[in-house]
């Protein structure tokens, strides 16, 4: 079984902000700026070229919404969002980036430098973010 997959299921360890129908929202543990989530489809896809056509508008929506979410749990002046499809996709799980961005935090280009969580720093800003989504109407 796939790291996502068991996060979805709930057996493997994750700070998960937002989970519905098709689609489950977790902090990145290796993230570019701390609230980097990772948006994926419930049922495992590879990539983007497996995921069924109807499963796309489901997944988009939520990344919307996460975005926004986080940008306004962690007062971020913006989001970058991003798929790798085969190519520096480290888990063979379709996820989208959701990074909190600032005007001039440094990244450039597709140049990521990852970083740690401190101790229970994880935990607090998945609980911001997660009062966000769930304080927010869907749209």
């Amino acid at each position: 079984m796939c790291v996502f997959c068991a996060v979805i299921e709930g057996t493997a360890p994750a700070e998960v902000v937002y989970a519905d129908v098709a689609t489950t929202v977790f902090l990145d543990n290796r993230p570019v700026f701390h609230g980097h989530c990772l948006v994926v489809p419930k049922d495992h896809y590879d990539t983007m070229d497996d995921l069924p056509d109807g499963l796309v508008a489901p997944l988009f929506a939520t990344v919307k919404r996460v975005a926004a979410g986080v940008q306004a749990a962690l007062g971020a002046d913006g989001t970058f969002i991003a798929v790798n499809n085969n190519v520096s996709q480290s888990v063979p799980h379709l996820h989208v980036h959701v990074v909190p961005r600032r005007f001039k935090d440094g990244l450039r280009g597709f140049f990521w430098p990852r970083s740690r969580y401190g101790a229970g720093e994880m935990a607090a800003i998945a609980q911001l973010i997660r009062e966000q989504l769930e304080s927010a109407p869907a749209r």
